[in-house]
């Protein structure tokens, strides 16, 4: 999967253990939390990239054992001492996100970090025995001491599971409200975390990625959260916020149909063949209607832009029937011992749909696109009524990958005329879980100047 880089800065070295695993979880008391220094790690300069892992509980697994993703982008809390009290859960219809800290080296005084992971939902069972290990590990760590664990929960799982995770884990299952822990999860990300939001630069594929300082004016905005359905949400000031629309043609729609036409086995697998199509081969192009080379520059579509999704996919079927009518072309069962013959590896082996005429990839990468574009052309609209310049996009569809947001960015650009700016996340997956870890604290805990407090 094709991720944006970090561009070059001054490295931080961090040591750390596997003792560090031991994460501080007891019951909320009086908690001093200080957000002042913090930064992502990169991972490539942390001993991670050297076997020890500070990052999972169950971390001597077997990597393909494991249940979960490990998002590999911590935020280092240098000047955090205390004692956390609880772990975060944002339950979605697809995937489950949790974030929790833990001690760095398993000593106060070298602060701590805060991890990623998520888990598909369908796993939920598993996302339930991991919080069970990381309350295992408190009580080893700290005995008779140790008080029971505290689970902040929130999107829709955390009432359609909330009974499982509360007998099973025999622990206290706060619920919050999701679009809060949205907006408090970005609103943090924006004011807090250096290196964390930027824009997408299509002139500069080498420096795509700009980076953009913490700020404190940031309102108003529009939240455009894209998981297996969207929402788009105005947020006019801290807890000011309003849904104003969305779309089910999401995530969860890409995953649903590449499923069916390819034999991709979950999402990231889907946007890795993506990367590899062209959409050129199943897409009506602006180009195929006007001719080889030429565009309709006039209102400004090149060549390149898609006229129709799937739009020669109906022709090059009707094409195919007519040569296999006529003596000319190969049956699906003539095709199929083609690719047999041929090996795994042969040219109609990685084709699908009707006499095989389709490749996952070019398939994959079209959808991609199509969903994509529909998402950014909407989130315009939206942005256009309220009268909104600055549009967030969040949520696990995006995953950092290039494509999608150089397809998002685009289609901002190009519908508003550069009038309007797209604003893309590191940890785009984790706004609502980040929201319901925050939602321990007081209301104005990680926004700016009101980050190192006693709790009450």
């Amino acid at each position: 999967m094709a991720e944006l880089e970090r561009p070059a800065a001054k490295r931080r070295r961090i040591s750390s253990s596997a003792t560090d695993v031991q994460s501080a979880i007891t019951q909320p008391g009086s908690i001093k939390i200080n957000v002042a220094g913090a930064y992502i790690i990169d991972h490539e300069d942390d001993d991670l990239s050297q076997g020890s892992s500070t990052s999972s509980p169950s971390s001597n697994l077997d990597p393909e054992e494991q249940s979960y993703t490990h998002h590999k982008r911590d935020i280092r809390l240098p000047n955090h001492t205390a004692v956390v009290s609880h772990v975060a859960a944002d339950i979605g219809g697809s995937l489950a996100k949790v974030v929790y800290f833990s001690r760095e080296n398993d000593h106060a005084e070298s602060g701590g970090r805060l991890h990623f992971l998520s888990f598909e939902t369908e796993k939920i069972d598993d996302c339930i025995e991991y919080l069970r290990l990381l309350q295992t590990r408190h009580k080893q760590a700290n005995g008779a001491k140790a008080k029971g664990l505290t689970v902040q929960a929130t999107g829709g799982g955390a009432y359609k599971f909330y009974d499982r995770i509360k007998n099973r884990l025999g622990v206290d299952v706060q619920r919050e409200d999701e679009m809060e822990c949205l907006i408090m999860g970005l609103d943090f990300f924006i004011t807090e975390i250096p290196m964390e939001v930027f824009t997408y630069n299509d002139l500069d594929p080498e420096n795509a990625a700009i980076f953009q300082e913490t700020r404190s004016d940031v309102y108003p905005y529009l939240l455009v959260n894209i998981g297996s359905g969207v929402s788009m949400i105005k947020v006019s000031g801290p807890s000011q916020f309003q849904r104003i629309g969305g779309t089910s043609l999401g995530g969860g729609t890409l995953w649903g149909l590449l499923s069916l036409l390819t034999g991709a086995r979950n999402f990231d697998d889907m946007l890795a063949m993506a990367d590899k199509g062209d959409n050129g081969a199943v897409d009506l192009l602006v180009g195929d209607i006007y001719g080889e080379g030429t565009g309709y520059e006039k209102i400004g579509l090149s060549e390149k832009t898609i006229a129709s999704s799937f739009g020669k996919v109906l022709k090059r079927k009707r094409e195919a029937e007519r040569n296999a009518e006529d003596g000319g072309g190969l049956s699906n069962e003539d095709a199929s011992k083609h690719a047999t013959a041929d090996g795994e590896d042969g040219p109609q082996a990685n084709l699908v749909g009707d006499r095989r005429m389709f490749k996952p990839e070019d398939i994959s990468r079209s959808l991609l696109y199509a969903i994509s574009n529909n998402i950014g052309q909407i989130a315009y609209l939206q942005s256009e009524k309220h009268d909104l310049r600055r549009i967030y996009f969040g949520g696990s569809f995006i995953r950092g990958h290039q494509q999608t947001i150089h397809t998002l960015s685009y289609a901002i650009k190009f519908w508003s005329k550069g009038s309007k700016q797209a604003y893309f996340l590191r940890h785009e997956g984790y706004l609502g879980a980040v929201g319901a870890f925050l939602k321990r604290r007081p209301v104005n805990w990680g926004r700016r100047g009101s980050v190192d407090f006693v709790e009450s």
